[in-house]
């Protein structure tokens, strides 16, 4: 055991929930692939969590999983603590007719069919963001012409300190897949508005979402989700295109046939293979286009040593 994880063995808090050392952390995010986190934690309630968080020494890393959509992580796995919100912080609630009241820890799925529930449209281009409330709230996560920041009203924030706050819209400055959040802060609950709507309408609406999502993404494959922001005035996914990387391979990861702002693990790929794979394209992006891609896709904790000198780049070839 290093010394820094002697350290947080020695001053851990007492918690109700689900502590975790040396967690897989590969099985949890949707490349499945990865190292651990040092200690997992799954709060019983979000008083739990911040009991925990408050005590813990400030000196000790924290980062928020979600449903490990758009996420790398490294081989060498995530120092400090990994928290995970489950379903007691993921409940949706009707805060007035137009209002939902929804946990860090729900899915964008469950938002947007407790709006159409409730007659609340403007809330379906969450349909299509496969993650939880706390990382599109974080990342100002969008799609179809939409983003959270046309929605969220504020967000309920556990800090590093442990103490919870409320942040309107306005105080997190979004910007394009950007907020500015607290470093090591916790979205722990999410307001989300939006208008008046017909449940059938808005379930029509969600199902054209689905059925263009499983026409033109690799859906079914290991992938990461958008690899990369769209750069002003381009597309990501046809720069990739352009500078001959469809189908592009690095070891196990593949650049997506299906779309090419999408990597995927074709069964056998490593964290580095993926990250490699990725800053190959920003490469020839950049050496055909003078556009420099930047990673939409998050990317945490420590690489492999052994990783430093990936496997060489074959010739593009075909979507396993």
């Amino acid at each position: 055991m290093n010394s820094f994880a002697l350290a947080l063995d020695q001053t851990l808090p007492t918690v109700r929930g689900r502590l975790t050392a040396d967690a897989a952390l590969a099985p949890l995010v949707w490349f499945k692939s990865g190292g651990q986190a040092q200690w997992l934690f799954e709060p019983e309630d979000v008083a739990d969590l911040r009991a925990f968080i408050g005590q813990l020494d400030l000196a000790i890393p924290v980062m928020a999983l979600g449903l490990g959509s758009n996420l790398i992580v490294r081989d060498g796995g995530v120092p400090g603590v990994v928290v995970r919100l489950g379903k007691a912080c993921g409940k949706v609630e009707l805060a007035d007719p137009l209002t939902l009241r929804c946990g860090g820890g729900a899915s964008g799925i469950a938002v947007s069919s407790s709006a159409r529930d409730a007659g609340i449209a403007g809330l379906e281009f969450l349909r299509s963001i496969p993650g939880t409330v706390g990382g599109f709230v974080r990342m100002n996560g969008g799609a179809y012409g939409r983003e959270v920041k046309d929605i969220l009203v504020e967000a309920d924030v556990v800090l590093r300190s442990g103490e919870q706050v409320k942040l309107s819209n306005a105080e997190l400055h979004y910007s394009y897949r950007h907020s500015e959040l607290p470093e090591g802060a916790i979205v722990v609950s999410a307001l989300f508005r939006g208008e008046a709507g017909e449940p059938a309408a808005i379930q029509a609406e969600m199902d054209r979402i689905a059925a263009e999502r499983e026409a033109s993404q690799p859906l079914r494959s290991k992938t990461g989700g958008s690899t990369f922001k769209n750069p002003p005035g381009h597309k990501a996914w046809q720069l990739v295109d352009e500078a001959g990387c469809r189908g592009l391979r690095q070891g196990g990861a593949q650049v997506s046939e299906k779309h090419t702002n999408f990597l995927i693990n074709t069964g056998d790929a490593t964290s580095a293979d993926i990250e490699a794979l990725g800053e190959e394209v920003r490469r020839r992006v950049k050496a055909k286009s003078g556009v420099e891609l930047q990673w939409e896709i998050q990317r945490v904790g420590n690489p492999v040593a052994a990783e430093a000198h990936p496997r060489p780049l074959p010739q593009a070839g075909g979507e396993a």
